[in-house]
């Protein structure tokens, strides 16, 4: 969720782009969850901020056309996708112009692309659609050289977007693509018309350009080694060349062919996948020549963030077969950063993130904090090889795993939940683990509260032996005592660790996100609690929750008094119901869950006889089907949904709405994110529709909640955010909430 999803979508395009060779770059935007209009969009990303990075990324990169997958005159598809091409289109003219962002040009210069090209998308195309205006290019040709089709190679890459369920078939045989020009030079048979793919394009070039050649007729697929000679000879005509755009980045790639056809093997790990400021990392260096290339190992320099590498003289030729070894204990600086990605590592303004360094911008990742670079030559020419410090391990069934090492204070802290409710004003208890990240440390740990709001103990100390040791301990949180209203009192419990050892407070939690499909990845953020005092009437009861799709509704009820028992197949299917006060389904289990429509008939008996049934929203389109009926009586649900968190919402009056909260628009104050989504469109008469609210421009949306009494019980359905708001400590949602779950009249 939120930047964690971030981290996993990520790390998904990097893997995509290691199967199809092409690189990925970023703005600064927010993904905020759906919008429907890029005017949306733009206002809450800032668009002259998400302008500039999009400008900067095409100063960098040069591109000669420039392809954008969305039309910027479309209104029908989601606001972030036409923004996208909105903004393509004004960074095709601003790159080229000196004025625009000109803070920019101490690194890069002005860059005007030969065209910027829509390519039209005709998934679900009606089939008389309109194709004229279009020039029409075939995309599915064969590379003998990889043994695949594009198509092929889309599919392998596509297919790396698991969390947004996108595999793949492969496609064979003719595959058109549609392109229309948006602005710059005319086409008429190809988006590449009129452009010089040669070094051509390049003054002086001529002698690279015939030595480059030399290398290729040179070259022998099992003896690579013997095309060196003139990519070294290439080197030089590359070196001598006047200053122009393409001269670093084909400088860089000359020395990656000539690593390669060395068949030159490099690596760097660590002894351990943690380091700590100021400590010490063993590490191991590894290199060897697998081809016989006569190859020279210069020296070897460590390099460490915020400190000058280490250089270490070797001055001895790579032997052929023989790996060269080389062992330090690498002096991990004292002010290195925290493991973050560093767009996380300052808190993000509202529609983007915050990120200082300008020549971050753009980037997937920051470069790895640690790293070697191995300084090697071949005949008369150095080249570099850099590697970043890893940590690698044999797992048992995956083989070698690979993980980046992480920089961490000597201890880290993770409170028991990232938000406690007070629906009253009786005290709380605050679990919090204290976990060593390298080596034995002690200290103490407190906590320190905002005004009105009391801990005991202050503070608690801790003994931590070896590394990985964890402690935990328990503080009593005292909420302030009176509401001066009827709202809700926030506030922010931060936790700090003091060790002796440590000059200041340490404040950070570990947060792992791990898949097989993507390397584990690591944040850091401080290690705080949202802290919430509201009064809250009726959370009693012993509630069954139905599991969906990985929501986290049920611990926020626990949070406020209820009892909940998860509720699996085994106990849908034969377990009794009617001890349960209610149940609740969590969101979307009717698309995972392919069980819940044989368990319908036993849900429909249980509210028949007095019980209440609650479903969270669900979805019904190409790839999440629901089969039978959800509710005692017919209804749809629709796309419908309003994006827009602080959108009025007008309330009938049902006694839903009354007891055993009085709900009022108070209640919808400080949503996150959305109002909700997936509402129903047509319902039976049997249904109540208590609420309406819409997004601005559009029609009022009835069917964010729905209410029917079914016999002695009540059948609830609602398309409120409810599993973004609970976890976020909303106290008008957990109100509302309260009042859906209340026993039936």
């Amino acid at each position: 969720q939120a930047p964690l999803l971030g981290l996993i979508r990520t790390e998904e395009l990097l893997a995509a782009r290691a199967l199809d060779g092409a690189e990925q770059f970023f703005t600064r935007a927010r993904d905020f969850g759906f919008s429907k209009t890029p005017e949306e969009t733009l206002k809450i990303w800032d668009q002259n901020a998400i302008l500039a990075d999009v400008v900067w990324t095409i100063r960098r990169f040069r591109p000669d056309v420039i392809v954008t997958r969305f039309s910027p005159d479309d209104r029908h598809t989601h606001g972030h996708h036409t923004a996208s091409a909105e903004l393509a289109v004004l960074a095709f003219h601003a790159a080229a112009d000196p004025h625009a962002f000109p803070e920019q040009l101490a690194w890069v210069k002005p860059w005007q692309a030969k065209r910027i090209v829509w390519n039209k998308g005709l998934f679900n195309a009606p089939p008389n659609v309109d194709l004229s205006g279009f020039v029409k290019m075939e995309v599915n040709g064969y590379d003998p050289a990889l043994g695949l089709s594009y198509g092929e190679l889309a599919a392998k890459s596509r297919s790396m977007h698991k969390s947004q369920g996108f595999g793949s078939a492969p496609a064979f045989g003719p595959e058109p693509e549609y392109f229309r020009v948006l602005a710059g030079a005319p086409i008429e048979r190809s988006i590449f018309d009129g452009l010089d793919l040669s070094w051509a394009r390049v003054r002086g070039a001529e002698k690279l350009a015939t030595l480059l050649a030399r290398a290729r007729a040179s070259f022998q697929l099992d003896h690579p080694e013997a095309a060196i000679p003139a990519l070294v000879e290439a080197g030089a005509a590359l070196d001598a060349l006047p200053e122009n755009p393409w001269k670093d980045e084909k400088r860089a790639e000359l020395d990656q062919v000539i690593a390669g056809c060395a068949g030159l093997w490099v690596d760097a790990w660590a002894s351990d996948h943690v380091a700590v400021p100021g400590g010490q990392l063993p590490v191991t260096v590894e290199a060897l020549d697998r081809s016989g290339a006569k190859l020279t190992l210069r020296e070897v320099r460590l390099l460490r963030e915020g400190a000058p590498p280490e250089v270490i003289p070797v001055g001895k030729p790579l032997a052929p077969g023989v790996p060269f070894q080389l062992e330090r204990a690498l002096a991990v600086p004292a002010e290195l950063p925290v493991s973050n990605p560093y767009w996380l590592a300052l808190p993000p303004a509202p529609g983007h993130f915050t990120v200082p360094d300008q020549k971050l911008i753009g980037l997937p990742e920051a470069p790895a904090p640690l790293a070697v670079e191995l300084v090697l030559a071949a005949g008369a020419r150095n080249f570099v090889v850099r590697r970043p410090i890893v940590y690698k391990w044999t797992d048992p069934v995956a083989g070698e795993r690979r993980r980046s090492i992480e920089i961490l204070p000597p201890v880290t802290l993770a409170p028991e939940a990232p938000v406690v409710m007070f629906p009253d004003a009786r005290a709380r208890t605050l679990r919090v683990s204290v976990h060593a990240s390298a080596g034995a440390v002690a200290g103490s740990v407190r906590a320190s509260l905002p005004e009105g709001w009391r801990v005991e103990p202050a503070s608690r100390p801790f003994s931590l032996a070896h590394a990985g040791e964890e402690q935990s301990f328990e503080f009593l949180v005292h909420p302030p005592a009176h509401l001066a209203d009827a709202g809700a009192i926030t506030g922010e419990l931060r936790l700090e660790a003091l060790t002796a050892e440590s000059k200041n407070p340490i404040s950070r939690e570990v947060e792992r996100v791990e898949y097989p499909h993507i390397p584990i990845q690591t944040v850091s953020p401080p290690a705080a609690v949202k802290l919430v005092r509201f009064e809250l009437s009726g959370a009693r009861g012993h509630i069954g929750y139905i599991p969906g799709a990985g929501d986290e509704v049920a611990a926020a009820l626990r949070q406020v008094g209820y009892q909940v028992t998860p509720l699996g197949d085994e106990a849908l299917a034969h377990q009794p119901l009617g001890g349960l006060s209610a149940i609740v389904v969590g969101v979307r289990a009717f698309n995972v869950n392919p069980k819940m429509p044989l368990y319908h008939q036993r849900l429909m008996d249980y509210v028949h006889a007095g019980g209440t049934l609650v479903v969270q929203y669900n979805t019904h389109n190409r790839i999440s089907h629901i089969a039978g009926e959800i509710g005692p009586y017919p209804f749809s649900i629709s796309q419908e949904r309003v994006t827009d968190e602080t959108a009025p919402v007008e309330l009938a009056p049902d006694p839903i709405l009354r007891a055993p909260n009085r709900i009022t628009a108070r209640d919808f104050e400080g949503w996150v994110q959305e109002r909700g989504l997936y509402f129903a469109d047509k319902w039976d008469s049997h249904y109540q529709a208590p609420l309406s609210l819409h997004d601005p421009g559009e029609p009022a949306r009835r069917g964010a909640l729905l209410i029917a009494h079914f016999g002695k019980g009540r059948f609830v359905y609602t398309g409120l955010a409810f599993f973004r708001q609970l976890p976020a400590g909303v106290a008008g949602a957990y109100r509302l909430f309260a009042n859906l779950i209340s026993h039936a009249p």
